[in-house]
């Protein structure tokens, strides 16, 4: 694994509405690397990632994705975003095929499909199990098929950067296997992975670091904790217990 940076945050402040969900957040991630951010529900999570995707404004601090300032990226073809489940359901008939085709579209030229990107979805739709289901709509999948489908969508356009968004919630156990072994493969192949996480279930033997949200700062920041299990989530005040509950971003020295 080399030092690149693929994500960098630095004192990322933001609010929705006027209400402010993160404090002050630093956070990098390396290239290989596969980080997972945890919390309670409104800790700043999915908030985080819609910075790092340029979906929610930052009123303080630096974003950067592969060295370059995030509002100077254009490569979007290198990042592959799947976005929570319940967010993206947007009730539009279309196949499956249609669906995960449309992640392929940053790669086309002039939007029309070549052999390599016809490939490209047809690989997709083999790595998550879904190549059988390619002709039917999306509104005959179940939820676990739906999410398979949503991340085969942010496979098709070969991402060197995959970020995703509570994956799991909701999907059955068999489709979570599924969504694991998809995710060993991207590893294997050198992608790196930035996850927002309820719980870690199958994926854990996969990430490298846990990042720790509560009330918009950073609580933790270094290897999953072995107390997060299937219901270690309530407040994560057993993460880091010298932690004071006003504490402010811990400093990890991933920046200095």
């Amino acid at each position: 694994m080399t030092t690149e940076p693929v994500i960098t945050l630095r004192g990322v402040r933001a609010e929705l509405g006027s209400r402010p969900v993160l404090r002050g957040i630093d956070l990098t991630v390396h290239r290989g690397e596969v980080v997972a951010l945890l919390g309670a529900n409104g800790s700043g999570k999915s908030t985080a990632v819609r910075t790092v995707i340029g979906q929610v404004p930052v009123t303080a601090g630096e974003i950067e994705l592969f060295g370059a300032e995030r509002r100077r990226f254009r490569d979007w073809a290198r990042v592959g975003y799947v976005p929570q489940r319940t967010t993206a359901a947007g009730g539009v008939p279309a196949t499956v095929t249609e669906v995960v085709s449309s992640g392929r579209l940053a790669r086309t030229r002039f939007g029309l499909f070549r052999k390599a990107d016809r490939e490209a979805v047809r690989r997709a739709l083999e790595l998550v199990g879904m190549a059988d289901r390619a002709k039917d709509s999306v509104d005959a999948l179940s939820g676990g098929q739906h999410q398979r489908v949503l991340i085969a969508r942010a496979l098709a356009c070969e991402p060197d950067l995959m970020i995703m968004d509570e994956p799991m919630a909701g999907v059955d156990l068999a489709s979570q296997e599924i969504l694991a072994e998809t995710l060993r493969t991207q590893v294997g192949r050198g992608a790196t992975v930035l996850l927002v996480l309820h719980e870690l279930g199958p994926l854990e033997p996969l990430i490298d670091r846990a990042v720790v949200l509560r009330d918009g700062c950073v609580l933790h920041d270094g290897p999953p904790p072995k107390a997060v299990g299937q219901h270690a989530l309530p407040g994560h005040d057993h993460v880091h217990p010298h932690a004071p509950a006003d504490a402010g971003p811990i400093r990890t020295g991933l920046l200095s």
